[in-house]
């Protein structure tokens, strides 16, 4: 993706019949992993791509952080889907999924050591070598930090990013929960990381629990990351901003008054 693109959506099956009618749609985020390379495209995908609709596959399963060498076969998956998809970009996240053969089913936070730096390239690196497009890189939500940590978060990106030369996918959801979570200024990581490498932006829900405030996906986007989305347009307005909803979707008219709102803090075109 290259230029400013606007406001997206991720595109998953239970709201097909929604995002197929935003008649200002620039570009969908689907996962990876949902997409079949030996049949068609899931039904809706197609018409979008007729329509202009630029698609961007979202890896969930690569284990990049992994001490382990990344999985040629979920590389070459994540290529064909790029392919199948005429992609221009994809994107994946600084984490890992699995360790000694076993599946955690969810994405895990990295001790943010130079050893791991070294992981997360040497990884990135493989996969770049397979890959028919550039890749964005995603930092994620983490409940707790590694006691070994040697180097903060805007540093251990900052070196990740240099190394391998991938772009950035800022999720600003996470920032804040990170943030909320450690008792943190979230400005202070937008203010050191290196926004000119941001290639687009997740916004996305939460929700509060037993102290910590969690990254749900599955909830109306809070004023507060509104508010940071606005911070970061101040400072370098990314090319493309994405809502996520994975789940407990809400009334059609609910999710375009999200998106007008996401259009309107960051100064793009409505796409409702």
């Amino acid at each position: 993706m290259t230029g400013p693109i606007g406001v997206g959506i991720g595109w998953r099956p239970e709201i097909a019949g929604f995002v197929a009618e935003l008649p200002g749609l620039r570009f969908v985020e689907v996962i990876a992993e949902s997409v079949p390379t030996a049949g068609p495209l899931p039904a809706g995908l197609p018409d979008l791509r007729e329509r202009g609709v630029a698609v961007v596959p979202h890896g969930v399963r690569l284990s990049l952080g992994g001490a382990e060498p990344v999985d040629p076969a979920r590389v070459a998956h994540l290529a064909a889907v790029a392919v199948l998809t005429d992609a221009t970009l994809v994107s994946e996240h600084i984490a890992f999924v699995r360790a000694g053969g076993l599946e955690a089913g969810h994405l895990l936070p990295l001790p943010r050591s130079r050893e791991a730096v070294t992981a997360v390239c040497t990884n990135v690196a493989r996969a770049q070598a397979e890959l028919p497009v550039p890749i964005a890189l995603e930092p994620i939500a983490a409940l707790f930090d590694w006691p070994d940590d040697e180097l903060d978060e805007a540093a251990f990106l900052t070196e990740i990013l240099d190394r391998t030369g991938a772009h950035l996918l800022l999720d600003v959801a996470n920032v804040y929960a990170n943030a909320r979570n450690r008792g943190t200024d979230p400005l202070d990581l937008l203010d050191r990381l290196p926004l000119e490498r941001v290639a687009y932006v997740h916004v996305a829900g939460g929700a509060e629990r037993d102290g910590y405030y969690h990254d749900t996906h599955t909830d109306p986007v809070p004023r507060r990351v509104l508010d940071l989305v606005g911070e970061l347009c101040a400072r370098r307005r990314p090319p493309a901003l994405l809502l996520e909803r994975d789940g407990n979707h809400p009334p059609a008219a609910v999710l375009r008054a999200e998106l007008d709102t996401l259009a309107a803090v960051s100064g793009f075109p409505v796409v409702t």
